[in-house]
């Protein structure tokens, strides 16, 4: 920040004194530059106003001189200089108003989007200003963590020292402490080099992590600072990365089609389905159509055009799809593609057998996907509901139907998908692990290298190649 580049981030774990180090910075800047304006956000009322107590607090318990407070406001004045620092909730509406000389953002990843971060950097050249933000790590898949990727993939220097790591551009520096992502999240002494503040201690760590209010999710993402969904999240990153291949669905081959409409709030999803055998069945690309953001119903024609896109190149020999509200492109696609519709509304008993088979399927490897992004997405949405009885399903997470926020709840491809695999791989029963026994068991008593290694040749080449 004292050499002047624009953008600065900071991404370190809670505890390390964030707040205060803000505080501070904008204090500074504010004692040493004339008319400088520090306009200071965080994610909520509340915290705007603990950030503002830390900054007072440091001019009245060190007794700094010059300084004015305006608590009413939320304000912090340096009249030699005619400066100030103004402390407020994050709200791009009420920041185009301001031309900020050091513009500070706490806590980004609690943010609903980055749009007040883009307000004050579009400002920022005005009078050669710059712009600090200071976060842990979000939630994969959120605007926040997309900008960190985007970030680290245009950056021109990336240097890593332990927990370390430093990635810059002329324009941006991010600085991060976190635990590397092969690390050991429970290796304390890993964990204490990811937290730097001297005032955290390895014994300090060690009751926080055997605290039995402390979840592993939490550990990981607070403490570790590494990107975690939440403990709720329906289908985990090994699970599904784990099912991802290289193959696409070979061109000309009949499919089954998962389709899940919606015409004025979440998305409509078509999720292609090849079941090759019953040991390997693959989801291709899904097709999203989202409804105007005007308020306006998708036009079928859209839907109409995804279904004759996905036929041309692989026939469509079924539909399954909930006919909720959608019951004329039923009989339309039964018309136009020849396909045969299968009705499956999502209720709790659908939904619940939805579930077992995708998450079965998953658990053994017959199910695998082309790693299709959109499709990606909407599964790291998702989380799991209990029903009373304790059975489980898919279900949108809580967060609301307004700009990114919306974004993060839709699941649609997942029920599609879920769906049509589950409608498809019914009439057959799942397929059992197999397990090949040995032949001819060694022999009781030592053996050498050279016979253990023949003994497992000859147990592979008798075997069934894909065993």
């Amino acid at each position: 920040m004292f050499r002047g580049i624009p953008e600065c981030w900071l991404i370190i774990p809670e505890g390390n004194a964030k707040t205060t180090l803000f505080a501070g910075l904008g204090l500074y800047h504010i004692e040493h530059r004339r008319s400088a304006m520090v306009p200071a956000a965080a994610s909520a009322r509340d915290q705007a106003g603990i950030m503002y107590d830390q900054a007072a607090g440091l001019v009245e318990r060190s007794g700094l001189r010059g300084f004015r407070l305006h608590p009413g406001y939320r304000r912090i004045s340096y009249r030699a200089q005619f400066s100030k620092m103004q402390f407020q909730a994050a709200d791009e509406r009420t920041g185009d108003g301001v031309i900020p000389t050091l513009a500070l953002i706490d806590e980004l990843h609690r943010h609903r989007d980055l749009r007040l971060y883009r307000t004050w950097r579009g400002k920022l050249l005005k009078r050669g200003g710059q712009i600090g933000a200071i976060s842990i790590r979000g939630e994969p898949g959120s605007e926040f963590e997309l900008t960190l990727d985007r970030i680290r993939h245009e950056a021109t220097d990336i240097t890593t020292d332990g927990c370390f790591t430093r990635t810059a551009s002329p324009r941006l520096v991010v600085h991060q402490w976190a635990v590397p992502e092969d690390g050991d999240v429970e290796d304390m002494d890993l964990v204490k080099a990811a937290n730097p503040l001297k005032a955290i201690t390895l014994d300090m760590l060690r009751e926080k992590r055997a605290s039995p209010t402390m979840t592993l999710a939490h550990w990981r993402r607070f403490v570790c600072n590494l990107p975690t969904r939440a403990d709720e999240a329906a289908i985990t990153e090994a699970e599904w990365f784990g099912a991802k291949v290289y193959d696409d669905i070979p061109e000309g081959q009949p499919i089954w089609l998962g389709l899940d409409v919606a015409w004025k709030y979440d998305t409509t999803a078509l999720v292609p389905l090849w079941v090759r055998d019953a040991e390997y069945r693959l989801l291709g690309p899904a097709t999203i159509l989202t409804p105007p953001r005007n308020g306006n119903t998708l036009d079928p024609d859209l839907i109409e055009k995804a279904l004759h896109d996905i036929h041309r190149r692989n026939p469509i020999h079924t539909v399954v799809m909930d006919p909720t509200k959608a019951e004329q492109l039923g009989t339309w696609i039964e018309r136009e593609l020849g396909a045969v519709v299968i009705e499956r509304t999502q209720t709790n008993t659908s939904a619940v057998a939805d579930y077992n088979a995708l998450m079965e399927a998953l658990r053994h490897g017959w199910l695998k996907h082309t790693g299709d992004v959109g499709l990606t997405t909407h599964v790291m949405n998702a989380v799991v509901k209990i029903l009373p009885f304790g059975d489980t399903r898919f279900e949108r997470p809580a967060q609301g139907r307004i700009g990114p926020e919306q974004d993060r709840r839709v699941i649609d491809a997942l029920v599609a998908a879920a769906m049509v695999h589950q409608v498809a791989t019914a009439l057959d029963p799942a397929p059992k692990p197999r397990y090949i026994p040995l032949e001819d068991p060694p022999k009781p008593g030592p053996r050498s290298f050279e016979d253990e290694v023949a003994e497992l040749e000859r147990i592979f080449n008798d075997g069934d190649d894909d065993w």
